[in-house]
């Protein structure tokens, strides 16, 4: 009798062979022989530990995936000159105060400088804390004289300065190893120089005119989107001759004050890609679906295209009249609220 495997089956076996193969996605790149380092040429000052002669230690090229939610290891470094970082930190060529918050990341995460100078924002013992990346924790090689004849970095370790250990108030007693997740930080891409616009050409009905000579702060990102995403929700008109001025960027058209719509900045925007989906906002104890119909730019502004407006901050939906009344906001409070929306 033949034997046969059901389509059930092999389903499954399918299913486990891709969880597998999620799991084991970044997988060790190979291994190198410790050797014992020469006499004072391993700093230990801050946890650090020497190789030894004979152990194998795995190598990494990669790290586990960046999400929202990256888990991490903190580990304890000292950036100065003299410290157990050794030389000046890579993306920058310098050195850098312990009272200063910076890290050093796995080689993946790393990511081949990509992640120069860039803030992270890391979350452990209850607090948060925002670092500069300027230096990478080599994953791929150690036990030699370029890394101070210590391990391989494990691919899963964020080394910090003592600023950082500070901020999260962690006791130095604890200090070494702490379990942690870190995100992306967003931060500003520049700043543009107001000017009063020209006589009618900002509606001021809802929104701010741009100022003569003042500075306006301008982002190519919002912050991360959870489940509860927090916000605050502005007031805009989408209808012709409104304050919005041209017509929604998603459809080329208008929208009424009766309709639920929403701009939101850019990051949150995503080069268009959640025009026309709905979200879902919670405010003043209620929630209220609308959908998403515009941008609010947060990389320019006070200029004509933007109707001599500055600059939208990173965390607005900028929503219509109607979605501040199915929230049931007395209209004398219309303008700003805190909210948090999510994908409907």
């Amino acid at each position: 009798m033949k034997s046969h495997i059901s389509n059930s089956a092999v389903s499954f076996l399918i299913l486990l062979l891709l969880a597998t193969n999620l799991v084991e996605s970044c997988k060790p790149s190979g291994r190198i022989r410790g050797k014992k380092p020469p006499p004072g040429e391993c700093n230990q000052e801050n946890y650090s530990d020497c190789c030894k002669k004979g152990k194998f230690y795995k190598t990494y090229k990669c790290s586990p995936k960046v999400t929202g939610h990256t888990k991490a290891v903190l580990t304890l470094n000292s950036f100065e000159k003299g410290g157990d970082g050794g030389g000046p930190s890579e993306c920058d060529n310098q050195y850098h105060s312990d009272n200063t918050p910076v890290v050093a990341l796995s080689t993946g995460w790393f990511n081949k400088m990509q992640r120069c100078l860039q803030n992270i924002t890391l979350y452990g013992n209850g607090r948060s804390v925002n670092a500069m990346v300027v230096d990478e924790c080599d994953s791929t090689a150690g036990c030699d004289a370029d890394h101070d004849y210590q391990p391989p970095c494990p691919n899963n370790i964020v080394d910090a300065s003592k600023a950082v250990w500070k901020a999260l108030k962690v006791p130095k007693s604890d200090w070494g190893e702490l379990d942690i997740y870190w995100s992306e930080a967003c931060k500003p891409s520049g700043k543009i120089r107001g000017r009063n616009p020209p006589p009618g050409e900002c509606n001021p009905e809802y929104s701010d005119c741009c100022k003569e000579g003042e500075l306006y702060t301008t982002y190519k990102c919002s912050p991360r989107v959870s489940g509860r995403t927090n916000a605050v929700l502005t007031l805009n008109s989408f209808e012709k001759g409104g304050d919005g001025g041209a017509p929604s960027e998603c459809d080329e058209d208008y929208h009424s004050d009766d309709t639920p719509v929403v701009a939101l900045s850019t990051g949150w925007f995503n080069h268009m890609h959640r025009c026309f989906l709905n979200i879902t906002i919670y405010g003043n104890g209620r929630r209220v679906n609308a959908m998403v119909v515009d941008e609010c730019d947060s990389t320019a502004g006070c200029d004509s295209d933007h109707g001599y407006q500055p600059p939208c901050p990173n965390n607005i939906v900028d929503a219509s009249k109607a979605v501040w009344k199915a929230l049931k906001v007395p209209k004398s409070d219309w303008g700003e609220l805190d909210i948090y929306w999510s994908e409907a």
